[in-house]
């Protein structure tokens, strides 16, 4: 009997050291914590990162909105007609016409124009393709040189472009070209024309005049 009392009573030793052990590991514990606050700053920046993140991505929606241009040119009126200017000249002025037509189209503005023995339909009437060509063309450009006065189809377009649009300003462009003032047609004396006596014959004043009159398009 007296031998199973002696473990019993050394038994107690190692338990108490055992919760000791207990406390102390529940104690250091919270010696950790100081651990967790040095990743909340991770965290903070991870959300603030995803935070910029709308303001970044509202980006391409401002650029697509901040480029007004393409829509207004897409939706503008100067593509509801085939050409920008159609050029009137009579027969022995093509080399004039064809050097103003060159230089309208290699122009920065690219505009579109109308050259009669060029752009005609082979075949077609000369009637039916001069007003075709007149209510296809923003801008008409008559080249007022002794020949025109002189060709019966010059006059009839200059008539035939006052028809169709005598109110409308900076559409039909008189340029001058070889006569004087005195030989301007009376038909065209209300509206101003361009003179082509200049260093480059006029062709500067005729493609600003035409590219006014293209933005009043909408």
């Amino acid at each position: 009997m007296a031998s199973f009392s002696s473990p019993h009573s050394h038994s107690k030793k190692p338990l108490g050291k055992m919760a000791d052990w207990f406390r102390q590991a529940l104690l250091k514990k919270p010696k950790e914590v100081p651990v967790s606050p040095k990743s909340h700053p991770n965290d903070n920046s991870q959300l603030a990162s995803e935070d910029t993140l709308p303001s970044a991505s509202l980006s391409p929606d401002a650029s697509a909105t901040s480029s007004p241009t393409y829509a207004d040119t897409s939706s503008s009126g100067r593509w509801s007609k085939d050409y920008d200017v159609c050029v009137c000249h009579s027969e022995e002025d093509l080399a004039v016409a064809q050097e103003l037509v060159s230089y309208l189209e290699g122009s920065t503005a690219s505009l579109r124009c109308f050259l009669q023995l060029r752009d005609a339909t082979p075949g077609g009437a000369i009637v039916s393709e001069l007003c075709q060509a007149l209510s296809n063309s923003h801008c008409r450009v008559l080249l007022i040189t002794p020949g025109f006065l002189q060709d019966p189809w010059c006059k009839y377009q200059m008539l035939q472009a006052l028809t169709e649009a005598p109110g409308a300003e900076g559409r039909t462009i008189p340029l001058l070209s070889g006569l004087t003032r005195a030989a301007y047609p009376p038909e065209l004396r209300f509206m101003y024309y361009v003179d082509g006596r200049g260093p480059d014959g006029g062709f500067c004043q005729v493609k600003e005049a035409v590219m006014r009159y293209l933005q009043t398009l909408s």
